[in-house]
């Protein structure tokens, strides 16, 4: 996760949202978006429950609602499909929300995002799939790592800037290093860990850097994604 540590600080409202429509398609009969939705949904939600080895087209119908054929007018194959419902997932999420004032609050969202299960979970899911199908991950950082990625940096250096890190730490570093720590945190850690435990976990990493944290912790406000609950279409 190229922020190291991924709360994406968002709230999801996804059933009002258009899910990005695909490239092109023939004319024909006109979308329904409430089985675009559905479809896109289903396939989030057996990517993080079973993997993306068990998220079939067929049981990503059958969780919708909706028959094959509507799923592949839509879709043509599963990868398409499971990347666009990773772009679906952060479509909703503003780059402004990540121009943290400095590091406390960085660390502070980031532990909302990693207290929730849900989040750490799909993490989880993207990056098991690098190797069979590095789509799903390459998804991920275009629809949402790489504005996470410049927003990190920026804190650093802010933090640098303003005597809590060492003149001499290099942020590019410090950014690898604080991603290692949040997939280890992924790895090892469960899923019920709090947010104030998540915090503490990289307060502690970044103080090995020399981080020297404010003196009044920023609130924790753990997130708790509203997942959509499409009702169920005919195949329109």
């Amino acid at each position: 996760m190229s922020h190291g540590g991924d709360n994406d600080q968002r709230t999801n409202s996804k059933s009002s949202t258009t899910p990005p429509a695909p490239g092109t398609r023939p004319p024909g009969r006109p979308r329904s978006r409430e089985a675009d939705e559905a479809i896109l949904s289903a396939a989030l939600d057996l990517l993080i429950e079973r993997g993306a080895g068990a998220a079939g087209i067929e049981q990503v119908a059958r969780r919708a609602g909706v028959t094959r054929a509507t799923v592949y007018r839509r879709f043509p194959t599963l990868t398409d499909l499971l990347v666009r419902a990773i772009e679906w997932e952060y479509r909703d999420l503003d780059p402004g929300s990540l121009d943290w004032p400095d590091v406390d609050a960085m660390i502070t969202d980031w532990a909302g995002h990693l207290s929730s299960p849900r989040s750490r979970r799909l993490a989880r899911r993207l990056y098991a799939t690098v190797d069979d199908l590095p789509e799903l991950l390459r998804a991920y950082h275009d629809a949402h790592g790489h504005h996470r990625g410049r927003a990190v940096r920026a804190a650093l250096e802010r933090a640098r800037a303003a005597g809590r890190l060492p003149p001499g730490s290099d942020p590019e570093v410090l950014q690898q290093m604080l991603s290692g720590a949040a997939l280890q945190h992924l790895a090892a850690h469960p899923d019920t860990t709090s947010a104030e435990e998540v915090r503490a976990y990289f307060t502690a990493v970044l103080r090995q850097a020399g981080y020297r944290p404010s003196a009044i912790p920023v609130p924790v406000v753990p997130v708790t994604p509203v997942v959509p609950v499409p009702r169920r279409s005919t195949g329109r």
